[in-house]
This record gives structure tokens, sequence and C-alpha cells, in this order.
């Protein structure tokens, strides 16, 4: 049997126990008419706003379809050269198809799922958590399910059918770097709907904040607060419809990453034995078909008891992740011994992947919980004013990127080495399979947060009384340390599989040249590619062929920074992510100001709304976020697509591998350091609010808001997308290599031709 057959078996168990789930938590009591009321303006708002998006968003995908188009299927009439394989195209359509289709049935159900948790937290505190988790894992499931669906359709058809036929494909390993397209439209689609609804969200939050508790000192989700509503749309199109269509792009990206390095490694080790090559090719989806098994029995392990503290809530989720991980680290084992058994180091580097996600999940929960002493520290900072909870804050992301960073370093290593001769890059790319393989759950414990915030909002606005409030508080507070950790893994994710499509754009680039990778000889000079590769190192000095000749060249291009064409690369793909965070950051401090503006004006003009005597213009406040996020989306996501393109076609490849090395190291810490930042800021809020340092309405508590105010953008606008960003550059570079270097060529010339006139 065909083993790329378990992955569609895998993909459709995952879709069905999401729908099982979603039916489960429609069948619950949605709750008073007023929650019921409450919850249906979140979801029109929520779903208005998806709409208009999807609007702006199809029209980047019809252009970038028809660019994609031209070049696999006209160009190649004029100029004799097949830049792009004919699938491309429609593989690009595919892959941002199932990304936000996995946002929009995610958001569906979270939206629905608000009230019905807010009522089962005034029953019990067990009946709230499960409520919101089997929410949360709708989303997990159908993240992964449409993933692999996506995956399994399109490998086997070209396996299947058009390989048989020679139709545009005529072996077996041309199949992941086709694939790597389909990832290239699911990091645009996330991008898009991740600093979208990141920027919504978080303007509807600042908005919320700012002039409701900290001017109008009314609670946080009064019904008097004007723009209440729109932070809780915010929160869904945000945290759970980005989030999804994010998490989408990680776990598909990491996997055909890996896929396209196993057909280099399987050809350069078994050179004519396609089954051998095959096995290397499909192992990453038959360990996450393994992911999908033990997330569905993991989470049935997620409960809770009344008057759980923190610490009870965590470990209650630990539970049901670290079962995950343990089976799927034995049964991995079993598979590998079984397809690979000559290789079963592949084993080590796929346990290295799982244990550095989950040191990276635990460090982010010990730098942004309330449980342990770097948050209680930081809320102790609001006892002397807003200025030290800011400073106290980035100090605290700062430091908190230390050992992830390690944990790539140390997790790279051991993969690369585990491996064995010739699969060290395989490896790594394995590694990053590893530690989203647990993606069923973990995404199930991260996009459950939301809608216990939902919920929190409901009973506030719906006078459900404190009891039930402090229940769905803990369950948010839990939530956004689990939302940190979520984002820990993704950035971790990010890391791994930029390296891994680091190393296929250097296999993409010796295609593209038409180099034998066996007989490297003279590389083009003028393509800034290292020319004395061959002639330092001869044919039968290479350790293993294909993968060791590109891990020459990309080795020999890193490592040259006098090459003034590596040192650009290196500056420009460095500050990329600051840049990009810079955009993104003014985005929500312009949308912010607008809302700031506009409940303002509803206090001033409409004396009975803090009263409550007059009902606000919720509607007015939706309106500012949603025009806001889908104007202010557009420049930073554009960035992405068009700074590797560009570079590639006035500086050559050379200064394209330093872009995406550059954007790597500086984007992942960054990523890291905004994330933990926003998550600290945000939980020492909180704990406040529990009651520490005077509680809600003190000076503390007041300076801990303007703290979570920064916070805010930070870890759930700038911070999670930049992740994307880094992808999302690497795959736009491989999809380009050829056109870049073709048109360099163009601009070599012309210059030449300048420079002559001279």
């Amino acid at each position: 049997m065909d083993l790329m057959f378990l992955t569609l078996v895998g993909s459709i168990c995952a879709l069905l126990f999401a729908f099982y789930l979603a039916i489960k938590v429609l069948k619950t009591n949605p709750g008073t008419e007023r929650m019921k009321e409450i919850s249906s303006y979140i979801q029109q708002g929520a779903m208005a706003y998806l709409g208009q998006q999807y609007k702006v968003v199809g029209i980047f995908f019809v252009v970038l379809f028809m660019l994609l188009g031209f070049i696999a299927w006209i160009l190649p009439n004029f100029t004799g050269e097949h830049w792009l394989s004919p699938y491309v195209p429609i593989a690009f359509i595919t892959g941002g198809f199932f990304s936000g289709l996995s946002g929009f049935i995610g958001m569906s159900i979270a939206t629905r799922a608000n009230s019905r948790t807010a009522q089962g937290a005034s029953e019990s505190l067990n009946r709230g958590l499960r409520v919101a988790f089997n929410a949360g894992t709708v989303m997990g499931m159908t993240v992964v399910g449409l993933g692999l669906l996506d995956l399994a359709i399109w490998y086997l058809l070209l396996k299947k059918v058009f390989l048989p036929l020679g139709w545009g494909i005529t072996s077996i390993e041309e199949i992941p770097p086709i694939m790597i397209t389909f990832g290239m439209g699911a990091s645009s689609m996330a991008l898009f709907a991740r600093l979208g609804g990141g920027i919504y969200t978080k303007a509807a939050d600042v908005g919320a904040d700012l002039v409701g508790k900290v001017e109008a000192g009314i609670p946080e989700d009064d019904p008097r607060n004007p723009a209440t509503i729109a932070d809780n749309v915010g929160d869904n199109v945000g945290d759970v419809a980005g989030m999804g269509a994010d998490l989408y792009e990680s776990y598909v990206g990491s996997i055909v990453a890996t896929m396209a390095l196993g057909s280099v490694a399987g050809l350069a080790l078994y050179k004519t034995n396609v089954l051998m090559i095959e096995k290397f090719i499909i192992l990453p989806a038959v360990i996450a078909f393994l992911g999908v098994v033990f997330s569905i029995i993991g989470t049935f392990l997620v409960r809770t008891k009344e008057g759980a503290t923190q610490k009870n809530l965590l470990n209650a989720l630990h539970i049901g992740v670290w079962f995950s991980t343990i089976g799927i680290a034995v049964a991995s084992g079993f598979l590998i011994k079984y397809m690979l058994p000559s290789h079963f180091g592949l084993f080590g580097s796929m346990l290295v992947g799982l244990i550095a996600g989950n040191i990276i999940g635990y460090f982010t929960e010990y730098y942004t919980s309330d449980h342990f002493s770097p948050t209680k520290k930081l809320a102790n900072t609001a006892l002397t004013g807003p200025a030290t909870v800011i400073i106290g804050g980035i100090a605290l992301g700062m430091e908190s990127t230390l050992i992830p960073v390690f944990t790539i370093v140390f997790g790279t290593i051991g993969a690369y080495f585990f491996a064995g001769p010739g699969l060290g890059l395989y490896g790594i790319g394995l590694a990053a399979v590893g530690m989203l393989s647990t993606l069923g759950i973990t995404l199930a414990t991260d996009a459950y947060g939301p809608v216990a915030d939902n919920a929190g909002g409901i009973a506030e606005m719906s006078h459900l009384g404190s009891d039930v409030r402090k229940k769905t508080d803990a369950l948010d507070s839990l939530g956004n340390t689990t939302a940190a950790t979520g984002k820990g893994f993704a950035i971790g994710s990010a890391a791994l599989t930029a390296l891994a499509l680091l190393a296929e754009y250097g296999n993409k680039i010796l295609e593209s040249l038409k180099i034998d990778p066996f007989h490297l000889k003279d590389i083009p000079d003028n393509l800034v590619v290292i020319s004395d590769v061959a002639s330092k190192y001869g044919y039968q000095d290479f350790i293993s062929g294909v993968q060791s000749v590109t891990g020459e060249v990309l080795a020999k291009l890193s490592v040259n920074v006098l090459n003034p064409m590596v040192l650009i690369g290196l500056f420009i793909g460095g500050v990329l992510p600051f840049v990009f965070s810079s955009l993104s950051m003014g985005a929500v401090g312009r949308a912010a100001q607008s809302m700031v503006d506009e409940v303002r004006r509803q206090f001033k003009e409409k004396k009975g709304i803090l009263e409550g005597k007059d009902t606000p213009d919720y509607q007015r406040c939706v309106k500012i976020s949603t025009v806001g996020a889908q104007r202010e989306m557009i420049l930073p996501s554009l960035l992405a697509i068009v700074a590797p393109i560009l570079t590639g076609i006035l500086f050559g490849p050379a200064t394209v591998v330093a872009l995406l090395a550059g954007g790597t190291v500086s984007g992942f810490i960054l990523a890291v350091m905004m994330a933990n930042s926003g998550g600290a800021w945000d939980n020492a809020k909180k704990y406040i609010e529990g009651g520490a340092l005077g509680g809600k309405k003190s000076d503390p508590h007041k300076a801990a808001v303007v703290g979570d105010t920064v916070g805010d953008p930070f870890k759930d606008t700038s911070g999670p997308s930049i992740n994307i960003l880094i992808k999302l550059m690497s795959m736009v570079s491989i999809v380009f290599v050829g056109t870049c270097i073709g048109l360099n060529q163009l601009v070599i010339k012309l210059f030449n031709v300048i420079v002559g006139l001279f």
C-alpha cells in the first residue's frame, strides 16, 4: 500500500473529529437571551470583517496567479526557458484557499462557543473549560486536517495521474518543489490574515482599554464601552482566524520543505532507486498522520476540578499535550525503523524537534504566566508607574530570547548530526516536523483562549455575577499563557523550517543554473555563485553528492562575509523584520487613534452612555477597526514578497541567500522578544486584577493597563506575523529563483553595457 494514503486517512479522521466536536459544542446551552444577543453581535462583526478581508486578499491572489501563470504557461513560448512548473499557479491558489478556509471554520465555531463557554462556567469551571477547549480543538483538527488533505491530494495526483501521463512532470523528485508553492499560497494568506486580524483586534483593544478602563474607570468588557463589541470581534478575527491561517502555513510549510530535502537526500544516496527516494519524501507526511492520531486521543484527557488554580489548569492542558508528545515519539521510532531501517538516526532528529518544541513552550510559559516569578516581578514594577512597567516588560522579553535561541542552536546541531552523513539538512527539516507534529492538540490549547476571553466579555455584559467572571478570567489568563506557548512553537518551527527552505533554495540555484551537482565546473562568476567549489573539492571528495555540494555552495556563500554581495544581503535581511514590525505597529497605532477618538466622542456627545441610559454605537467602532485593518495590512504584506524578488533580480542569488539568513536570525529573536513581552504584560495586568497590589482601579492596575496596551500589538500583531514573514520570503525565493536568475543576467548585461559607454 502507498503509505501516502495514510496521510489522506489522517486528514479525513481529523476533519471528522472536528465535525463531531463542532456539533457537540453547538448542542450545549447558549445561555440567556441577552447572552445570545451579544454573541450574535460578535458573530456578525467577525463575519463582516472576514468577508471584507477576503475581497481584498482575493484581488492579491488573482494578480499573483496571473503573474505565476504568465511565467509558467506563456513566457516559455518566447524564451524557451521553463522557470516554473505548469502546476505552480494552481498549487498557489489551493494553498491560500485551504489556509483561509481553516481560519474561517475555526472562527465560525469560536464565535458560537463564547456564550456557551460563559454558560458552562456558570455551571462549573470544568464545564467552561471543556466547551472552550472543544471549540479550540475544532480549530486544531481543522488546520491539520485541511493541511494534510491538500498535501495528500497534490502528492497522489502528481504521482498517480500526471507523472504516468508525463504531463509537466518526469520524475518523483520533482513533486516536492511543486508542492512548496502551495506553502507559498498558505503563507501569503496567513500573513494577510494574521496581520489584518492583529491590526483589527489591537486597535479595538487599545481603544477600549485606554478610554474605558483608564479614562472612564469602567470595567473591562463593560457594555457602556462603545469599543467592547469590536474588541470581542477582534479576539476572533485576529487570534482565531488569523492564528489558524498562521499555523496552517507553519504546519504544511515544515512538511513540504522537509519533503523537498528528502527528495534530494534520497536521490543522492540511492540514485535510481525510486522506492527508497519516495520513502524519504513521504516520511514527514506519515509522521504527521501519527500526530493526528495521538492528538485526538490527547484531547480526551483535558479536564479539571472546581476551584482549580492556574497551576491546576495548566497541568490539565499539559496532560493532553504530554501524552500526545510521548505517543508520537514512540510511534515515530517504530515508523522510521520500518521505513528507513538503515537511517534510524533520523528518529533522533525528529525527537530533537519534539523536545526543542516543548522546551521553548515551557520557557515561554515560564516568562509569561503569572504563576512564575518573571511576570509577578513585572507586576510589582507597576507600583512605580507605567514607565517602569514598560521598561520591565521590554527587559523581560529580551531576557526570554536566550533559552529559545540556544534551544534552536543545539536542536539544529543535534538534528544535523543524528541524521548521519549526507542527511543533516533533512534531519533539520524532520526536527521542524517533529516540533509541529502535536499541532492538533497544541493549537487546541491555543485557540481555546480567545473563546474564554469572549466568554468573560459576555459574562460581564450579561451581568452573570462576579463568581462566573472569576472563572472566565481564570480561563482567559490561562489562554494568554497557552497563546504565548503556541506562538513559541510557531516561531521555533519557523526557524528550523527556514533553515530547511534555505537548503532547498541552494538546490534550486543549481537546478536553475543547469549545473550538474556531481560535476561542478565553472559556475558563472557574474551570478555571484562561488566558482571555486569545484576546484577546491574534486568529485570524489564530496561526502554525499547533491546535498553536500549544495551545502558547500551555501556554506561558501554564507561564511565569506567579505564578499560585498553577501554582506549587503545580511544587512537587508536583518533589517526587514524591524521595518515590517515598524509598519505593523504603526498601523495599530493609527487605527487605535481613530478608535480612541471615536470612543471619546461618544462619551462626550452622549452623556447617558456612562450612566447606562443610552446605548453606545457599537457598529461605528466595528467599522473603524475593519477599515483600518484592510487599509493598513497591504504594505507590510507586500514587503515579504517584493523584497527577495527585487534583491534577486538586482544582486543575484548569493545576496538572496544572505538576506534569508539575516532575516531568519533577526526575525526569530525579535519575534520571541515581542511575543513574550506582550504575554507577560497582559498576565501582569490580570495578576493585579485578581486582587494583587490593590486590585482593579488601583494606580498599579492603571499602570499595568498601559503596559498591556503597549504589549497588545507586540504579541498579537507584529510578533506572530514575523514567523510568517521569514518563511514566506524563503518560499517566494524558491518559487521565483529561476525568474530572478534569468532577469539578473539581463541586469548584469545592461550594467556592463552602461559601464562600457564610459
